[in-house]
């Protein structure tokens, strides 16, 4: 154990440092401005702390640069979850004021005594499969946002309105169609019309993000893909929130950390276990996916075992978790024989006597491979992408009328 702790409250503006020992004794303080000389000032203040220890409260939110500089200089890092530093400030005294201070204290205490804090690595692939997914998932979100939008206004220019999910080529097919009526009919004709163009736009980024993706999943050397309903999509946001899969010491942690196991809640001899609502929420979205692809197909060996648990009498719901669960455990052996084989192809020629990961894992026969491979290919999951043809009006001297009549009419 370190000497001296330091734990950092960072914000967007500033970071405040506070230092204690081993007996949680305050040696100093000190507040930076944020700022390129950020770690600069932090490291020359603990100068007079040989043997210490930095705590970052977030250090993959708000904490995250700052945390990267100071591993980057060669400092011993640790990552302190927000809820764990509140709690402390909590728990050690109701009346502890709220302050930059105490709240760096906190984070120090909660470093210092829990074993839950995970250390800071540099930035790896895995970083930048984070980063793409994150981009994937906004611009799910918005495409999402827009549709609806883009619904609702077709509700009020086509009677019914348009049942099924659109897209970019149908929504322009039937705003050549519709006959707007009076000035408010046009004024909703020109909104729709907007909220095509920003539906383009969105499906043309989407379309980028996902070849991005592709690319990066590829690169990471990843066999994640290999179980059915595993794209890239999926395999980014699982080894990007993931990072190093060695922190997880079997699949039971693995599935407590994004969700798919289930918690206890005994009582005496009451013994009883309910859906978790814990972990983390996007591994376990992205889990779900695959397990929902799984059930789509009537080939695939998940839609097999989800059958099975429903002639056990569990309902449709249960048999879709107990399904996630086995994604989350093929998910798991994936990541750490990619990770066995990725450390062995460090070692050398001469590795350690006995590996047999490398050939275990490109040699598996095809029976004994959990939920089956994935359609061949290097983008498994991603739905093909529709040709150009298909977002072409059918007449733009119509289109052309039609808005050269609403700018009339504006």
């Amino acid at each position: 154990m370190a000497a001296v702790m330091i734990g950092v409250d960072p914000h967007k503006g500033s970071h405040t440092a506070v230092a204690i020992g081993t007996a949680e004794e305050p040696l100093g303080q000190v507040r930076v401005r944020a700022c390129t000389a950020q770690a600069q000032r932090l490291l020359a203040w603990a100068a007079a702390w040989p043997q210490r220890t930095w705590a970052v409260e977030g250090a993959g939110g708000l904490g995250h640069l700052l945390a990267q500089q100071l591993v980057a200089a060669g400092e011993h890092v640790l990552d302190v979850p927000p809820k764990l530093a509140a709690r402390v400030r909590l728990l050690g005294s109701g009346a502890t004021d709220k302050n930059d201070p105490n709240d760096a204290r906190s984070v120090a205490i909660a470093a210092l005594r829990s074993a839950a804090c995970q250390p800071v690595r540099p930035d790896d692939h895995a970083a930048v499969l984070k980063i793409w997914a994150k981009r994937h998932r906004d611009l799910s979100r918005s495409r999402n946002q827009v549709v609806c939008r883009l619904h609702a206004v077709l509700c009020q220019l086509i009677p019914g309105g348009v049942s099924k999910p659109i897209t970019a080529g149908q929504a322009a097919r039937i705003l050549d169609q519709a006959e707007p009526r009076g000035a408010a009919g046009m004024a909703r004709w020109v909104l729709a019309e907007q909220f095509l163009t920003d539906l383009r736009r969105i499906d043309i980024q989407r379309r980028d993000i996902q070849k991005k993706l592709a690319v990066a999943v590829r690169a990471s050397g990843t066999t994640t893909t290999e179980i059915f309903g595993v794209g890239p999509a999926v395999a980014a946001a699982v080894i990007g929130d993931t990072g190093d899969i060695s922190r997880f010491a079997s699949p039971d942690s693995f599935a407590a950390y994004n969700g798919t196991a289930p918690v206890e809640v005994s009582s005496g001899n009451r013994v009883v276990h309910r859906l978790s609502l814990r972990g983390n929420r996007r591994m376990n979205h992205a889990v779900h996916m695959a397990a929902v692809t799984q059930i789509r197909y009537q080939h695939s060996q998940g839609r097999a075992y989800y059958e099975k648990k429903i002639a056990e009498g569990k309902t449709s719901k249960e048999a879709l978790r107990a399904l996630k669960r086995q994604v989350s455990d093929a998910l798991y052996k994936k990541m750490k024989a990619d990770a066995r084989r990725a450390a062995a192809s460090l070692a050398g020629p001469g590795g350690h006597p006995g590996n047999g990961s490398v050939a275990s894992v490109t040699g598996l026969h095809p029976a004994d491979r959990l939920f089956g491979e994935a359609t061949p290919g290097p983008d498994p999951t991603l739905r093909p992408q529709p040709g150009p043809s298909k977002a072409t009006p059918r007449s733009g001297r119509t289109r052309q009328t039609r808005r050269s009549r609403a700018r009339t009419s504006a």
